[in-house]
């Protein structure tokens, strides 16, 4: 059976999730991507074939002057619609291409949500720096199709509005930006996986952020299970969005018991927020998520591990430099808890300094059966090694 994988920059998800369950799976792969010798260095072994991956006309057309497909299937958040109307095209299991659209587009996400009747944002779109009359503050800036907290900001007035906006747009030539009123509460995750049947509830993570006016994900704590009132709503959301298939990572906060939606990412969790959770449910994540794109009903319970315990940890550059120093790739076990860390950075690379997640040096993942002591486990990890930045 033949799988084309969608792909823009090669990732961790897929080095060790995706294809690794694709060969388990049985499944013959080719990977499409617009950076054909990127990946060919990272899969020297998968068949890695050019394409405008961005125009679902151009993978319509490399898929049918190939092999016959099977699956078509990416989990990159720029490539979602794109492989929905692929796999439509084909007469294929997939996500519903207007549902991709809807969540990559926080504007129209926004609208949709709001016409539904089950959650109303202040927002709009921004194509040059201005400040609305009636925005509301502080309120929050960012690209209406971005994703990691790139150019994501706090704001708090009409000047500063002004002026972030102006800044965003000069990086982002001819871009759309969303500027909508901030949703204040702890900011949790919701981890999905359905096959247009069944929807399981993988449990999320509590997200803590760095300072404002910046959003980037310093640490996640996993949760088991978000209160049933609180899945509910966020449940509702993505019922609104038509989100049901495959896998699913939605970003939400909680204030006064009522849950509202931040983001919705179609597909896994990233920065290796996938792999931990595959480890810590002790299921076949990835195969599980492959085999809805091959039309195989998800089972009625995933035997998913409950008594997890786990903890991510992204220690981040805090200035513009050249990492000098750095730990390396390490796996312990200690006091029960299993510890993996990843470098992002590589010893010698300058950087300038982001306020988004390319500010990462790298990831820790720790999984255990007690929290306290995955937490202890993780401080003493950190505590005992430097990155060092040098101007």
């Amino acid at each position: 059976m033949r799988l084309y994988l969608l792909a823009l920059n090669p990732t961790d998800s897929v080095t060790e999730g995706f294809l690794p369950a694709a060969a388990r799976l049985g499944l013959d792969v080719t990977v499409l991507t617009d950076q054909p010798e990127a990946h060919r260095r990272v899969y020297p072994d998968v068949e890695i074939m050019e394409c405008d991956v961005r125009d679902f006309r151009a993978v319509i057309t490399r898929i049918s002057t190939h092999h016959r497909p099977d699956a078509v299937f990416t989990n990159s958040d720029h490539l979602q619609t794109q492989a929905a109307l692929a796999a439509a095209y084909f007469g294929l299991p997939g996500k519903d291409w207007r549902a991709t659209l809807r969540c990559k587009d926080k504007a129209e996400m926004r609208r949709r949500l709001a016409a539904a009747g089950v959650d109303t944002v202040w927002s709009a779109e921004l194509t040059e720096p201005a400040a609305p009359g009636d925005a509301p503050y502080p309120c929050v800036v960012k690209p209406r199709e971005g994703v990691a907290s790139e150019d994501v900001v706090l704001v708090g007035g009409p000047e500063e509005l002004v002026t972030r906006t102006k800044e965003i747009l000069e990086r982002r030539p001819g871009a759309v930006l969303v500027v909508e009123e901030y949703l204040p509460g702890d900011l949790f995750t919701l981890e999905t996986l359905g096959d247009g049947s069944v929807r399981h509830v993988l449990g999320g993570f509590h997200t803590e952020l760095s300072p404002p006016p910046y959003f980037i994900e310093e640490r996640l704590a996993f949760v088991p299970a978000h209160p049933e009132p609180v899945v509910a709503q966020v449940l509702e959301q993505l019922d609104a969005l038509g989100v049901g298939f495959g896998a699913c990572h939605t970003e939400f906060v909680v204030h006064d018991g009522r849950a509202r939606i931040i983001e919705v990412n179609y597909r896994a969790i990233g920065d290796q927020c996938d792999l931990l959770l595959a480890r810590l449910l002790e299921i076949p994540l990835f195969e599980h998520i492959l085999r809805t794109h091959l039309g195989e009903p998800l089972p009625a319970d995933l035997a998913a591990r409950r008594d997890g315990a786990a903890r991510l940890e992204y220690p981040c550059a805090d200035r513009a430099g050249t990492l000098v120093g750095a730990p390396e790739a390490t796996d312990l076990d200690v006091d029960g808890v299993h510890l993996t860390y990843r470098p992002l950075r590589a010893v010698g690379e300058e950087h300038e300094l982001y306020g988004t997640n390319r500010d990462y040096l790298g990831v820790l993942r720790a999984t255990g059966t007690d929290q306290p002591t995955v937490d202890r486990m993780v401080a003493d990890f950190l505590a005992e090694r430097r990155w060092e930045i040098q101007p």
